[in-house]
């Protein structure tokens, strides 16, 4: 095993079973898909055949807190060896790319598959770079598909990237790669951004964290259609359905929000789940990441569906006509309690950049005035790295004439605080999702066009807390639109290579975090 995707991964690699919760037999069957992938994807090229969009929901499942069931990888990876092994060899085709494991053992023993195996250090930095993005490509377009939506240059550029890891190249053309990463990323985002609203254009919402006296769903992960599939089916079921995490947002959209039973948010982000979740008393669906292996008081009410899976707990699978039989987890809420009360406040989301935009010329009244002088995007991930309390007392740090601009359950570290307006302009402005990144782009562009000035001109830095790979591509994305002097923690990534990172730190700025007090200065907040 050697696994350093995520940003607790241990230094330099996760080697015997990772932070996660994954064990070295889950690494490697995931480090088989992976591989294997790379194999499929290097002989459809060479036949001008895309990849099948299937090989989404295999890619996702490798992410950070994704699948943990060798039941289903195994499944992947006869998938794809299959697909892989009814098409004509290359000529001249790495030997690699013929792999096809014959038993467990050799999946687990083989010694081929992981990324430690690409010897040369700054060819593994890149390419890891490269996987990571395309792992959080994957994630944001299967969501894109599921809304019906669709882009025919992101499976060719995932057989492009994936077929790369047999190919010998230079460093800068896998620097090209890294590059066109973030370029098909920002589309990715964008057209993201249009399926969500399928459901609406989001609004500026005060959510609630109280409960009710019914039982109630938890819904966490990302998938809004999942949430909507599931309250239609427990209309007029005396079932209250709650929001868990990254789910917050869904309260800000007008075809979400117009449910009477969609409570209300209970809890905070996917690192505090095995505290909060015995709580709730019902059972809990994970639609995506970021699923922790269940604790023994909760782990009979954990539902999956889509990607994740963890062995032992049961998986909802879609139907051909797109619906899904949500009749097991209907009827075990039905004998449970209420939630248990966690006495939190009330939570801001739905300020996207619709919103926000009709706020422009207030907020621009605002810094003319001398009374808003800079902006903070504090986007990006949570963690349970304890280094992660840095980013509530940056919040707590900031000068009162400071807005904070963010999305994703990094949000969780400093939406609980009271900080407060200026002059009706709420001091956290949440975008929602860590899919609703690019919101955030389509503020500070706007307020750039305002201000006839570059995006970089801007009164506005970037200090940003990044966990898996999501966050990876949502970084590459923001390079590509030549964002710069992004700070980021709460440590660095272990798979960027320190001549990988002078390239990032030459061209881009790219900056490590370091205390609430320095940083402070070098982001000119003070």
């Amino acid at each position: 095993m050697y696994c350093q995707q995520c940003q607790e991964a241990k230094s330099p690699a996760c080697t015997s079973g990772g932070v996660c919760g994954k064990n070295a037999v889950i690494a490697a069957y995931q480090d088989a898909v992976l591989f294997t992938l790379s194999g499929l994807a290097y002989r459809l090229e060479s036949a001008d055949k895309n990849l099948e969009p299937c090989v989404l929901e295999a890619l996702f499942s490798t992410l950070t807190n994704v699948g943990f069931d060798k039941n289903r990888f195994l499944g992947y990876l006869t998938c794809i060896t299959s697909h892989k092994d009814a098409l004509p060899t290359v000529p001249g085709e790495p030997e690699e790319c013929a792999w096809t494991p014959k038993s467990e053992e050799e999946i687990v023993t083989s010694g081929l598959t992981g990324l430690d195996k690409i010897e040369d250090i700054n060819t593994r930095s890149l390419y890891s770079l490269l996987l990571f993005g395309i792992k959080g490509l994957a994630a944001y377009y299967s969501h894109v598909v599921v809304l019906g939506k669709t882009d025919e240059k992101v499976l060719p550029f995932i057989r492009k990237a994936l077929a790369s890891r047999f190919k010998d190249l230079d460093i800068q053309e896998r620097i090209g790669l890294v590059l066109e990463c973030g370029e098909i990323g920002v589309k990715t985002l964008a057209l993201l951004d249009s399926a969500n609203q399928t459901y609406g254009i989001p609004e500026i919402t005060s959510v609630s964290s109280k409960v009710g006296t019914n039982p109630g769903i938890l819904v966490t992960g990302h998938d809004l259609k999942d949430l909507e599939l599931l309250l239609k089916a427990t209309e007029n079921t005396g079932i209250d359905i709650y929001t868990h995490g990254e789910m917050l947002p869904a309260h800000a959209y007008p075809g979400l929000k117009k449910y009477p039973h969609l409570k209300g948010n209970y809890g905070s982000s996917w690192a505090n789940q095995r505290t909060e979740l015995p709580k709730f008393n019902g059972p809990v669906l994970f639609t995506t990441n970021c699923l922790v292996p269940p604790a023994a008081s909760y782990e009979k009410f954990v539902f999956t569906t889509g990607a994740v899976g963890f062995p032992g707990c049961p998986h909802i699978e879609e139907n051909p006509d797109g619906t899904k039989d949500f009749s097991a987890l209907i009827s075990l809420a039905k004998t449970c309690r209420a939630p248990e009360d966690l006495h939190t406040p009330a939570l801001l989301t739905g300020c996207a950049h619709d919103a926000v935009v009709s706020l422009a010329p207030k907020v621009l009244e605002l810094v003319n005035a001398g009374k808003i002088k800079r902006f903070i995007v504090m986007a990006g991930c949570d963690g349970r790295d304890k280094k992660r309390e840095y980013y509530t007392e940056f919040a707590k740090a900031l000068p009162k004439d400071t807005i904070i601009l963010t999305a994703g359950c990094a949000k969780y570290r400093y939406n609980f605080l009271d900080l407060g307006d200026i002059e009706g302009i709420p001091r956290i402005l949440d975008a929602g999702q860590c899919n609703d990144s690019y919101s955030l782009v389509v503020i500070a562009l706007t307020l750039a066009e305002a201000c006839k000035c570059g995006v970089n001109d801007l009164p506005i830095s970037y200090n940003i807390a990044w966990y898996e790979q999501k966050a990876v591509l949502v970084l590459l994305a923001l390079l590509h639109l030549d964002i710069k002097d992004i700070m980021l923690g709460p440590t660095l990534p272990n798979f960027v290579s320190p001549d990988v990172l002078d390239v990032l730190v030459k061209t881009f700025g790219i900056q490590a975090s370091s205390s609430v007090e320095e940083d402070l200065i070098k982001l000119k907040c003070v």
